[in-house]
């Protein structure tokens, strides 16, 4: 019976984590995807990776390694798109290629710890701890905080910044604390999802619920409906099949997306 996976304390660990990062990979991504700043939850998801290269090289903590990583580009990318004025979608690419190069290159520096990276490149439903389910509880509320906290703002900037900015909104601050939340989760997400992705649990539920030509709350409310049931899914064939759990949910998610397709043709 699949019920039974839930007598395992890891399987316990694993739902609670994976629903838990489907509710704010999937809301946040609302806001980059309309942004048109998608590439964001991919770059970031390999700085997170550079993080995890140095703490296991370091014997430090992987996690809180990728949490410092993300936080640390995410901030450095806003601050060249917003006063230096450079184009997203280029300082993206450099910093996505840049922290790609350098993980490789720690990665060669010592290979004893493949094993343990496997897990952080495409999730593992074993390697939830206790202690992990702690801090994506705290942060994660926290950035759940602040997203609903700013949920208006947050909506208004997505669509025009200089309109925000002269109807009095501190468009500049809100968008680091934006970024700044998206590094958060992305980081946590790894143990569940991998960094190599995440970028598709925060893309997709979006992109698959626009489909549908809802108003922006409806739309970002089916996007939470879509990562749920995916991760639901995707954890429950991880369990029955011996899958990689983030690739797992990552098909679930195209699988919806591709519905949605058909579904909706315009």
């Amino acid at each position: 019976m699949i019920y039974e996976m839930f007598d395992y304390p890891f399987m316990q660990r694993a739902f609670i984590a994976g629903l838990m990062i489907a509710i704010l990979a999937s809301l946040s991504g609302s806001f980059i995807v309309l942004r048109r700043y998608s590439l964001l939850s991919e770059t970031l998801a390999h700085v997170s990776l550079v993080g995890v290269s140095v703490g296991l090289l370091l014997g430090m903590s992987p996690l809180w390694m990728a949490v410092l990583a993300s936080l640390a580009a995410s901030w450095m990318i806003e601050y060249l798109r917003s006063v230096h004025g450079m184009y997203s979608d280029s300082v993206l690419a450099i910093f996505l290629s840049g922290s790609l190069a350098l993980a490789i290159v720690i990665v060669s520096m010592a290979g004893s710890f493949n094993a343990s990276l496997f897990s952080y490149l495409f999730g593992s439903i074993l390697s939830v701890s206790t202690e992990d389910l702690w801090v994506m509880g705290i942060f994660g509320s926290l950035a759940m905080a602040l997203l609903l906290a700013f949920f208006k703002e947050l909506y208004f900037i997505a669509f025009d910044e200089d309109v925000a900015r002269a109807g009095g909104i501190r468009v500049t601050l809100l968008n680091f604390m934006l970024v700044s939340v998206i590094a958060v989760i992305i980081a946590l997400s790894i143990r569940v999802v991998g960094t190599l992705l995440i970028g598709a649990l925060m893309v997709i539920p979006p992109v698959a619920a626009i489909r549908f030509g809802m108003g922006f709350y409806p739309t970002t409310l089916l996007s939470i409906a879509i990562a749920l049931i995916s991760v639901v899914i995707g954890l429950s064939a991880s369990y029955l099949f011996s899958l990689p759990s983030g690739a797992a949910i990552v098909l679930c998610l195209l699988v919806i997306f591709i519905i949605a397709l058909l579904v909706n043709r315009r």
